[in-house]
């Protein structure tokens, strides 16, 4: 069973924890590649870790259309092991701090040197050198050092955490995107290469025009709350039962705004002239816009403004949002058996992506996997009696 052909033909070695280095190997396990995550033995295991219990739904959604394996490798054996697994295969990811993979053998030169067209991805909290190489890595710590909470929540409310781990999660997307990168340049030069990323500089590359602001033109963004920091009437109105979400960005979907909620007094006033006057401005006319939102239902809004060509919507919580007919319409859930997976953003034509197969249970496939390098059976039976596999 496939998730996809796309990467049919790309084996995976997958050593990540937590959830950026699994997010990283669920982005190629979706789309076919054959991925075998290797976890320590049971009878080393030191029970739950970050990444919290298998039967989490966190778990589940990060572990998807893996096979799964236990090996040692702390023990030189199941290093060996490793290296068999590595000279077959095209990628390997990791993310264990720069310390521990020098230590236990299985770094980028080593496992280049038993193949040299390996993929090697690694993720770490701060990059593989600098000062704080060897800090453990945590998406709230990058999302603080990234300059994200300092521009997130309302204004003078002090730091807030954006409601998801978007420091780990785009990390994990940023590093499959390399590998991919990797896999095709690998084709034209036949040699593999280290794809290195980082929460601190995902968490940096994401601050995007902020930081561009900052970097081009020297300005400091500050919190805004639900305004758009330049974008001005961009963020949340008050409607006769709710809220209504508002975007609204230049000249012409401001003139049509205007004429939809029928406030020719608003495009024809001299402080909302242009885009600067509504961004100085912005206090005094969320004020006079919300005079007029709050008369109708969020709904009937939505139609007006988007009639009008208006960009608008609801804010939904997550179970709204999941019970929309347009989400539903994109196929976002995929169901393996009775169980609703998250599926992925991106749809190919050809080679679609679908949600094929639960985690694997811990050493599921371990004597499939060594089977496959040539163990034989007794050979098998003899590394799981000393813990090795």
């Amino acid at each position: 069973m496939q998730a996809s052909t796309a990467l049919s033909h790309i084996k995976v070695i997958d050593l990540t924890r937590v959830r950026a280095g699994p997010t990283a190997v669920r982005q190629l396990a979706d789309w076919g590649a054959q991925v075998i995550k290797i976890e320590m033995p049971a009878s080393l295991d030191e029970g739950e870790g970050p990444g919290g219990p298998r039967e989490s739904s966190d778990f589940q959604n990060v572990h998807r259309n893996k096979r799964g394996m236990t090996l040692d490798l702390k023990s030189p054996d199941g290093v060996a092991i490793l290296k068999k697994m590595v000279a077959a295969a095209d990628v390997m990811v990791e993310n264990f701090r720069p310390d521990v993979k020098q230590r236990l053998g299985i770094d980028y030169e080593t496992m280049a040197a038993v193949n040299p067209r390996l993929v090697y991805g690694s993720i770490s909290g701060y990059g593989e050198e600098g000062p704080y190489r060897m800090r453990p890595g945590f998406d709230q710590i990058a999302q603080g050092m990234g300059g994200l909470m300092s521009i997130t929540g309302l204004p003078g409310q002090g730091p807030v955490r954006v409601g998801i781990p978007i420091a780990d999660l785009c990390a994990g997307i940023f590093c499959a995107y390399g590998i991919a990168v990797a896999l095709l340049e690998r084709e034209k030069s036949g040699k593999g290469q280290w794809v290195k990323s980082s929460l601190l500089q995902a968490q940096l590359f994401m601050l995007d025009f902020q930081a561009s602001r900052w970097l081009m033109k020297g300005e400091v963004a500050k919190q805004a709350g639900n305004n758009h920091p330049t974008s001005i009437p961009t963020g949340v109105y008050k409607t006769r039962d709710g809220y209504l979400n508002l975007a609204v960005s230049g000249a012409k979907i401001w003139n049509r705004m205007c004429e939809a909620i029928q406030a020719p007094q608003l495009a024809n006033h001299p402080d909302y002239a242009t885009g600067a006057l509504r961004s100085k401005n912005r206090d005094e006319l969320h004020v006079e816009l919300e005079e007029i939102f709050i008369k109708r239902d969020t709904a009937a809004w939505i139609d007006i403004l988007n009639q009008a060509g208006v960009p608008s919507g609801p804010i939904y919580s997550i179970d709204q949002a999941f019970a929309d007919p347009q989400v539903k319409t994109l196929g976002m859930v995929q169901k393996v058996g009775e169980v609703p997976y998250l599926g992925q953003p991106v749809t190919l034509s050809r080679t679609p992506s679908k949600v094929m197969a639960h985690p694997p249970k811990q050493g599921e496939h371990t004597a499939e996997v060594l089977q496959e390098l040539g163990l034989r059976p007794d050979e098998i039976e003899g590394l799981r009696k000393k813990g090795i596999a």
